[in-house]
């Protein structure tokens, strides 16, 4: 960008959204992942077996994939802030009922209940940040807003730690603390969102009437610059290289899961630790992710490449992740996994720049939900697959293996798709 009032304009959104986007995702992330931790004290209490569990980790994505691209058309007709709003507030109230979860089926329906609550809220962000963000900084925003991920497991695994050790307090079980006490925050942030977001950069009192002008004309320009771009829901829908990269993405999930939901548990039987220090413990490779996010997305901007940058984190992360199926001993797991975690949200950021470049108008809230929609299946598929193979086989040396060569190939697949090139800067 070359446009002072472009350039200011930029930093502001960054600087305004970003955090508050970034600290919305915290919790819709941990309380999708902290069944995780509490599966260390739940499992036992209510006797479900790996396959149980795994399948109730996972039944959050069916619903969730099913209303995905509904709830991100019903954003983008009625508004980012208030359809954000009634997914956090929805949500949070559900993630915090699961306090109540007494047996299996009632397992599996809170679980789906939730999937169906938070459908949409990731998807809608990408879109929402469309709005807002020009090409050429939106690899960075959208590894910024998504290092949400990574650290809701550096600070989620002490918090949900120690939230475990108070069990009995109160008379309820330390996984019950867990729930509440990190349920109810997501429904108080869905109110404050109300007060907070904008729709789009015109209504932002907060941009000066140079920096409002000149970030309203890039992005409108950079709307009208691809010719083949899905405009509309039934363009999206029927986009191919979407489909590809909802294949793609499907690999994300099935890893990002299998490995959220069982963490706790491989660290757990390797470290031997209280639920505290294996908190503690489960930061680390979120950690190494967080690093490895931020420097890929910024390398991917500077380049203005993104199917290579896909490709290569994803092939890091599938050999790490085969590797800790055959190592022995806690230490060499712990640092495969985390170099696993560090390509897998390598990913993240070129990946939605990528997709994103491929629609426009309402098609990019249909198309975006679409990829996310038909990617988070794997994250039904992941967890389930885990914990089957664990009940068959005795460990999770096998998940992990089958974990890591599925997330190979979707590198290796991303590569059919062509490299969109870096939008040009109109003349001012």
């Amino acid at each position: 960008m070359t446009d002072p009032a472009l350039e200011s304009a930029a930093a502001r959104v960054r600087r305004r959204l970003v955090p508050f986007l970034f600290l919305c995702y915290i919790f819709a992330y941990l309380d999708r992942i902290n069944v995780g931790f509490a599966a260390l004290q739940m499992n036992a209490a209510l006797g479900f077996s790996a396959a149980v569990y795994g399948f109730g980790a996972g039944i959050f994505f069916l619903s969730y994939t099913a209303l995905e691209i509904p709830s991100n058309i019903i954003l983008a007709r009625v508004g980012a802030r208030r359809w954000i709003a009634r997914i956090m507030i929805s949500w949070g109230l559900i993630s915090a009922a699961m306090m109540f979860v007494r047996d299996a089926p009632t397992f599996y329906a809170m679980r789906f209940l939730l999937g169906a609550a938070e459908a949409g809220f990731f998807p809608g962000i990408i879109y929402y940040l469309t709005r807002w963000v020009p090409a050429r900084e939106r690899a960075r925003t959208v590894a910024g807003f998504m290092t949400a991920v990574v650290t809701a497991g550096i600070v989620g695994g002490p918090v949900s730690g120690a939230l475990l050790s108070l069990d009995g307090a109160g008379g309820l079980a330390g996984w019950q603390w867990m729930f509440l006490l990190e349920g109810l925050p997501a429904a108080a942030m869905g109110l404050v969102v109300l007060g907070v977001l904008k729709e789009t950069p015109d209504q932002a009192t907060w941009l000066t009437p140079d920096e409002r002008h000149a970030l309203t004309s890039q992005l409108a320009a950079e709307s009208a610059v691809v010719s083949d771009r899905a405009v509309g829901v039934r363009d999206a829908l029927r986009h191919r290289w979407l489909w590809v990269l909802a294949l793609v993405y499907f690999v994300v999930p099935v890893a990002l899961y299998a490995f959220g939901f069982f963490l706790p548990q491989i660290l757990q039987a390797a470290f031997a630790g209280t639920p505290f220090q294996t908190g503690v413990l489960s930061a680390v490779p979120y950690l190494a992710g967080a690093i490895g996010m931020v420097v890929t997305s910024r390398h991917s901007d500077r380049t203005g490449e993104r199917r290579w940058h896909i490709a290569a984190s994803a092939g890091v992360a599938g050999l790490a992740f085969m590797g800790a199926a055959f190592v022995v001993g806690p230490v060499p797991s712990l640092a495969l996994l985390s170099v696993a975690m560090l390509g897998l949200a390598s990913m993240f950021g070129p990946f939605w720049t990528l997709a994103t470049s491929f629609v426009s108008g309402e098609g990019a809230a249909a198309g975006i939900a679409l990829i996310n929609s038909v990617g988070n299946i794997g994250g039904f598929i992941g967890p389930y697959a885990v914990g089957f193979l664990h009940d068959a086989t005795g460990g999770f040396a096998a998940g992990l293996a089958v974990v890591g060569l599925i997330v190979v190939g979707g590198g290796a697949l991303v590569l059919l798709v062509p490299e969109r090139g870096q939008v040009p800067v109109p003349n001012p």
